[in-house]
Parts: C-alpha cells; structure tokens; sequence
C-alpha cells in the first residue's frame, strides 16, 4: 500500500508501489520469506519504506529462545549484503542517485524500515517505468 504526498504527481502511487515491490522483492530473495506488509513513503528527497511481518520462522523461533540480539544482528547482515541492489533499483525506480541508505529492524512488533536519501526529489518523468512483477 502506498502512501501518497501533496508534492506526488497523480502517477506517482506506481513508484511507491513499485518500490515496495522492489525491497520485498530483495528480502524475499536473500531471506527466503518476504514482508507480508509495506508501504512506501516519499518526501522531498526521502524515501521510506516500512515493512511488517519480515521475520522467518526460524527467526521467530530465536526470538521465542530470548535471542533477539542475534536475529537484529542477522537482519543486519542481511541489509548490508542487498545495500548495493537495494540503492541501485531505488535509483533507477526515482530517477535519482541514492547517496545514502539506513536500515533498521524491531522485534516487538516485529516492523523493519528502509530509509533511502536521495540527490534530490525523485524525477517522476524520467524515472523507469514499473515493470510487472513476474510472480517468481
């Protein structure tokens, strides 16, 4: 689901959406299990992207053994190995160069973000146009 900004052309919502899809897309890939829930927000030069339901089962499991210093410690080595794929696509979706990107991850609830700063607003004319998502 998409949020949508007073700054964001009509067609906008696609690259919010289209964002999303990208980012869980990249943590279905590396993790094996994808968010069920996102929502991509664009201010300005930011763009957030808040994730519900991100944990696997066997992430769940450590949580429930009281080792949740461990799963932060994995989600953040999981955020580090897809930085250069992640930035490259929300590049390419905005148009723009991502000169900086932040992670975060919470437990209880279990919630992620993806903070992505751009060289400035995003270019909704000259940004690539959303593909399908192919479903694999």
């Amino acid at each position: 689901m998409a949020d949508r900004t007073d700054q964001e052309p009509a067609l906008g919502g696609n690259l919010h959406l289209a964002i999303s899809n990208a980012i869980v897309g990249l943590l279905r890939e590396y993790t094996g299990r994808g968010p069920t829930k996102s929502r991509t927000t664009i201010r300005d030069n930011i763009v957030l992207v808040m994730l519900e339901q991100t944990l696997t089962k066997g992430e769940e499991s450590l949580v429930s053994k009281g080792r949740v210093d461990k799963v932060i410690e994995i989600r953040h080595e999981f955020q580090e190995a897809m930085r250069e794929e992640s930035m490259a696509k929300v590049g390419e979706l905005t148009g723009r160069k991502v000169i900086a990107m932040l992670s975060a991850n919470h437990v209880h609830p279990d919630i992620g973000a993806e903070i992505f700063v751009l060289d400035g607003p995003p270019n909704y004319n000259g940004a690539t146009p959303p593909q399908p998502d192919s479903g694999a």
